[in-house]
């Protein structure tokens, strides 16, 4: 694993195609399910369950994971294509581990896998026990590093159909009814759950933008056409709203009645409003709308990367908060403890979901007889901007965060400047963040 080029970090083992061989993602797989054995989440005879996005790459990679699960002595639960947070959920629900073949919102030459425990995301903790690992692997590969015979995944079991009912369960048949929302659905695997989900919500849904080319969104750095697009599609089709996600669409993307995407950050907090939520766990890089708001109590920031979302949430319950969430600057959204949506339970999931956070906006606008720009509008004013550096060498970043790591005009004058903690992002004594996420 330390020699294939393909890092392992907090969004699990992710590198270039031709580097992710059937030999290095099969050496992931058993490593991980290693780590888990010896803190007896693993046995053999146990089912684990996969799934995978839309790229061209993942059901490769999907073959070779259930190859070094059954190697390792598990009972694959294929899951198909599907949203990253079904496949955890499901794994949850079954009190089993379960793996997600996706490079999320990064372009396709690219892939990985993330890796959930029993109870949810693997944590910091874990991702030193999985590197850790010495794996034995078998005479199945070729001198290129892939399968010498074809491995099938095995039957596919149905874990859309319960996590649509999860929210319908939960905020009734009727919540969207009278509203016409527009799905962008690009090449997101969640894309025709997101359809039906509108449709069994009771709103009409209006199927924007499919593409058989993978197309990588990104929730953070929106591109310049899908803005424009979003505009155009929201005045031709007079629609409420539009929704969408990424390539795994464990991250929102939510734009107003004019068509204006929403930053995740301010979608998260309007979730947390709308689902009556006290504490809240959410990374540095978020702005601090959420806590000039004066809705919650406490506000636990933490470091990017959701396993530090998770740990900061499991603290907050074991302080004995009753209501606990994070959000990420991204619109993912994580729910930690179980809420009452109308007098009925919704059951926690603490893992990155983009459909809780559109969906409890949505019906609270609704609720509230407003658009979705009123209700941002009902916030502290937060002015924010992110991009991304594309085609930039990792390599050469790290050396840039190195050089800049002892940089004294980070430190000094800043009051509440947090340094190296999550790639420079600080808090200013205004209340204003500051620096790239």
């Amino acid at each position: 694993m330390t020699q294939s080029g393909v890092a392992f970090g907090t969004s699990g083992a992710r590198g270039l195609v031709t580097a992710m061989t059937d030999r290095v993602c099969f050496a992931y797989s058993c490593a991980f399910l290693q780590h888990l054995a010896s803190i007896g989440q693993f046995k053999a005879g146990q089912h684990v369950a996969i799934a995978g996005d839309l790229r061209p790459s993942t059901p490769r990679i999907m073959a070779a994971c259930a190859a070094a699960i059954e190697h390792m002595g598990g009972v694959v639960d294929n899951c198909g294509f599907v949203p990253s947070p079904a496949v955890a959920g499901y794994g949850v629900a079954q009190r089993i581990p379960s793996l997600m073949v996706t490079g999320s919102h990064i372009p396709d030459d690219r892939n990985g896998i993330k890796f959930n425990r029993t109870d949810g995301e693997v944590l910091k903790a874990d991702e030193q026990g999985i590197r850790s690992q010495s794996v034995n692997l078998p005479d199945l590969f070729d001198g290129e590093g892939m399968l010498k015979a074809a491995h099938p995944v095995g039957p596919l079991i149905d874990v859309a159909t319960p996590y649509i009912a999860r929210y319908v369960d939960a905020f009734g048949s009727q919540a969207l009814s009278g509203l016409k929302l527009g799905v962008y659905e690009h090449s997101a695997v969640g894309r025709d759950i997101l359809v039906a989900l509108v449709e069994a919500l009771g709103g009409e849904a209006v199927s924007l933008g499919r593409s058989d080319r993978f197309i990588p969104v990104d929730t953070e750095a929106v591109r310049p056409e899908d803005q424009k697009l979003a505009r155009e599609w929201a005045a031709e089709h007079k629609l409420d709203a539009i929704l969408s996600n990424d390539g795994d669409s464990d991250r929102p993307l939510l734009a107003d009645e004019a068509g204006v995407w929403m930053r995740g950050d301010v979608l998260g907090i309007l979730c947390a409003r709308a689902l009556g939520i006290k504490a809240v766990a959410t990374p540095v890089s978020c702005n601090s709308a959420v806590e000039l708001s004066g809705l919650f109590d406490p506000v636990r920031r933490t470091r990017i990367g959701s396993p530090f979302v998770i740990e900061a949430m499991n603290a907050l319950v074991a302080e004995g908060q009753e209501s606990v969430c994070g959000y990420e600057a991204n619109g993912g959204f994580l729910l930690a403890t179980p809420v009452m949506v109308e007098g009925r339970t919704l059951g926690a999931l603490p893992t990155r979901d983009a459909v809780l956070p559109m969906l409890a906006t949505l019906v609270d606008a609704r609720r509230q007889g407003v658009t979705l720009s009123a209700l941002q509008a009902q916030l502290p004013e937060r002015y924010t901007f992110s991009e991304r550096l594309q085609d930039y060498p990792t390599t050469q970043s790290q050396a840039t965060m190195a050089a800049a790591g002892p940089c004294s005009a980070l430190r000094g004058p800043l009051p509440s400047a947090s340094g190296r903690l999550s790639r420079f992002a600080g808090l200013l004594k205004e209340g204003h963040l500051f620096g790239p996420t």
